[in-house]
């Protein structure tokens, strides 16, 4: 399965490298102040940038916070989709796949991971931060979907198969909440949540005995 890995290298422009020193200052700042900067002003003097600078490509901290999520997820699917076995996996060990690569770049920003949900009372309710994050999330589960219903390891319900991508977004909350607690070696505890957690999903959205036996009703009914 993909594991996580060095995303290839592409030509980094100026502005590249000038949104990833802002980015990088404020995740240091964060973590040895224990909170955001006062204010952008404060904030951009220290890297000898005026705050022209930093509304280039941020509109507020919370937007940069948005962004930073975004990366996260960008650099999972890039890593995902470079690996040559991806595309021949199960739906069930694609979303594995995703699951473990994604613990393995937030391990690398696991303190301001845990600082960023220090207040987040229920992060089922998607806290602000996590808003776009979970787009980019719901585009790929929902294109998992499509491909498990054609393959068929996906069951098509009524109402229900329109709101699996809303089950997935909760197990994966669920997930990120498992890691946040977990204190075991090499968050060998995580892995297994993540295995048994999907598992069970793919349980329930496959074809199980509550579809047999509607299928036997159906037979039933057509022969009587």
């Amino acid at each position: 399965m993909a594991t996580a890995k060095a995303a290839g290298k592409g030509s980094k422009t100026k502005n590249d490298d000038h949104r990833e020193k802002l980015v990088n200052a404020y995740k240091e700042f964060v973590l040895l102040n224990g909170g955001e900067p006062p204010s952008v002003f404060q904030f951009v003097r220290e890297l000898k940038m005026t705050e022209e600078d930093f509304y280039k490509y941020y509109g507020s901290f919370g937007s940069m916070q948005r962004d930073i999520w975004i990366r996260y997820i960008t650099e999972t699917l890039n890593v995902l989709h470079t690996d040559k076995l991806y595309a021949e996996y199960s739906i069930r060990e694609k979303l594995l796949s995703f699951y473990y690569t994604l613990m393995e770049i937030l391990k690398k920003d696991r303190s301001y991971v845990l600082l960023s949900f220090r207040d987040v009372k229920r992060p089922e309710l998607t806290p602000v931060f996590l808003k776009s994050f979970k787009g980019e999330f719901n585009n790929y589960v929902q294109q998992l979907i499509g491909e498990g219903l054609e393959s068929e390891e996906i069951v098509k319900r009524p109402v229900i198969t329109d709101r699996y991508h809303d089950a997935l977004w909760l197990q994966l909350v669920f997930v990120i909440n498992f890691w946040l607690k977990d204190d075991s070696v090499n968050f060998e505890k995580t892995d297994a949540a993540i295995e048994k957690s999907v598992n069970l999903s793919f349980e329930l959205m496959g074809r199980g005995p509550l579809d047999m036996m509607v299928d036997f009703a159906k037979f039933l009914y057509q022969n009587r």
